[in-house]
Order: structure tokens, then C-alpha cells, then sequence
């Protein structure tokens, strides 16, 4: 079997202990994620099974929309709720919409993140939240990533807590999002809750849940629910190639530049609908492009 699993994931289950789930279920080891979640996030969590594995890489690399809640008034060790609180201050006065609205577009565009302490970051061979657990001081390194929306979607006067809607590279910690956007209002904060609504062309309302999959499993329908490999790669340029440039595709060759007169990098040579190839420039031969998957 191979193609795209829509996974919806549940709390309380790791992105790796979904993998190991889906390897039973669809009997075979060749099962990758595409963008790790946190145990107490739930969400869209494509899982490529079989030769879909392949681009494992390039459907990561795609936009990922999240519904998080900012909680103002104390700050934690693991950034969400699920961590003990570091500092504490009251908030005597809920920031108004047109305020938490300014704040939030300064968030637009291009931004820099220290990722947290509790998080897979590695930092000379060693995860941060390794680091962490041993009470290790570590220096963390300093990414960019980009929000290419953010929206206030509600407030909430009792929590002292607001909605957001984050549109996003992927790489962005929505709980570091949280504490930045709570130190602009001036308050310790954390993320209280968050859901990931959309990974590239995959979203919330095209997932399938365990209990489906169990079902399916039961009928020995599991391929059934799985989307074309072509899904994955729906955010890439496509061009359709004729028989003759299919051999030489499937065969992994190098191509001239004029048999892909494209211009974005990479991009996807189809045939008749199917996926043949993920091919790039050649880095040091501009006449040519070479495979970086063959299917």
C-alpha cells in the first residue's frame, strides 16, 4: 500500500506512537510523519505509508494552520499548560481586542524563535528536553520562522485568555508564539490549548480518526482511506511528460533544462495523473535538472 494517510491525532499520543500504530494497522515498517506534535495537541498529522514515505521531507515543508488559546498572567517551564508556573502576575485589566490586534500584527512576516526547553530541538547531539529533565543549562539556537497570518478570533474575560488563528511555516512553536505575544501585552503567559486545523492540502475535515482505521482495518479496507501520493505534493509546480520522457524519468536520468522549462525548484514530473518523479536544478550543471525522488 502506498499513499497519504489524513490522520486526525488525539491527545495523549505521541506523533512517533502514532507511526508505530499505523504500522501495525497497514502491516508494513516503510510509515513516516510529517511534522511532530506535542502529546497534548490534537490534529491534522499526515502519515505517509509506503513509497509516500519519499516525500516525507517536502510535505513537512509545507504551510501548517493552528487554533491556539493565549492564557495571560503566568508563564510555565514547558511554555503550555501541562508545566509547572515560573512566574506569576495578575492580570487586573484584560488588554482590549484593538490592543491584543496591535500586538499581533507585529507578529506578521518573519520572526525570530528560541525554541523551548521542552522541545526535540537537538543541540549538539542532545534534545533539548534531554537538557531539561537533567537540569542542564544549554544554549538554544535562534531560528526564523513565518507567520504568514494571525488573527484574533475571541477573548475570553474570566480566563483572561484569547483565541488566536496562526498561519505558519513550518519549524514555529505555537507555544513560544504564545509567551512572545503575552510579553508584548506585558504579562507572563503560556499556550493553554492548541488544535492544527490544516497541514498543506490536508485539513481537518478530510481527517480520519483511529477508530476509522480499526474499522477499515477489520474489512481489510485500510488502502481505502489512504490519499494519492499526488495530494502531498499538490503545493509543488507539476508538468506532464509524454511516454518516451517517462522511461528516462523512471529510470532516474538527468534531463536538460529545456525538457523542464520551469522555474520553480523543486517540481514534479506527472504522467496520466501519476507521480513519476520530484526533480531540482542541478546544482552545478544549469542546463540540466537532476532526480531528488523517483517513484
Amino acid at each position: 500500500m502506498n499513499g497519504i494517510l489524513p490522520l486526525w491525532k488525539p491527545k495523549g499520543m505521541t506523533s512517533f506512537d502514532c507511526v508505530a500504530k499505523c504500522r501495525r494497522y497497514f502491516n508494513t515498517k516503510k510509515v513516516g510523519h510529517t511534522g511532530t506534535l506535542d502529546p497534548e495537541v490534537e490534529g491534522v498529522l499526515p502519515i505517509c505509508i509506503g513509497n509516500a514515505t519519499k516525500i516525507v521531507p517536502f510535505l513537512t515543508d509545507t504551510k501548517k494552520v493552528y487554533l491556539g488559546t493565549v492564557a495571560l498572567g503566568a508563564s510555565t517551564e514547558t511554555e503550555d499548560a501541562t508545566g509547572n508556573v515560573i512566574e506569576e502576575k495578575e492580570v487586573a485589566r484584560m488588554p482590549e481586542k484593538a490592543e491584543i490586534e496591535a500586538v499581533l500584527e507585529k507578529f506578521q512576516g518573519m520572526i525570530t524563535q528560541i525554541p523551548p526547553m521542552y522541545s526535540a530541538v537537538k543541540v549538539n547531539g542532545k534534545k533539548l528536553y534531554e537538557y531539561a529533565r537533567a537540569n542542564e543549562a544549554v544554549e538554544r539556537p535562534v531560528r526564523e520562522v513565518f507567520i504568514h497570518d494571525i488573527q484574533l478570533l475571541g477573548i475570553d474575560e474570566e480566563k483572561k485568555s484569547f483565541d488566536i488563528y496562526v498561519e505558519c511555516s513550518k519549524g514555529t512553536y505555537i507555544r513560544t508564539l504564545c509567551v512572545d505575544i503575552g510579553e508584548k501585552l506585558g504579562y507572563p503567559a503560556h499556550m493553554l490549548q492548541l488544535e492544527r486545523i490544516k497541514t498543506g492540502s490536508f485539513s481537518k475535515k478530510n481527517t480520519v480518526t483511529f477508530a476509522m482505521i480499526e474499522e477499515a482495518a477489520a474489512k481489510n479496507e485500510q488502502e481505502q482511506l489512504l490519499s494519492p501520493i499526488s495530494e502531498g505534493l499538490s503545493h509543488l509546480v507539476q508538468q506532464e511528460v509524454d511516454e518516451a520522457l517517462k522511461t528516462r524519468i523512471k529510470n532516474g536520468q538527468k534531463l536538460a533544462m529545456t525538457d523542464a522549462p520551469l522555474t520553480n525548484d523543486p517540481f514534479v514530473f506527472t504522467n496520466k495523473e501519476e507521480v513519476l518523479a520530484i526533480y531540482r536544478k542541478h546544482p552545478e550543471k544549469p542546463d540540466q535538472v537532476k532526480p531528488l525522488r523517483v517513484f
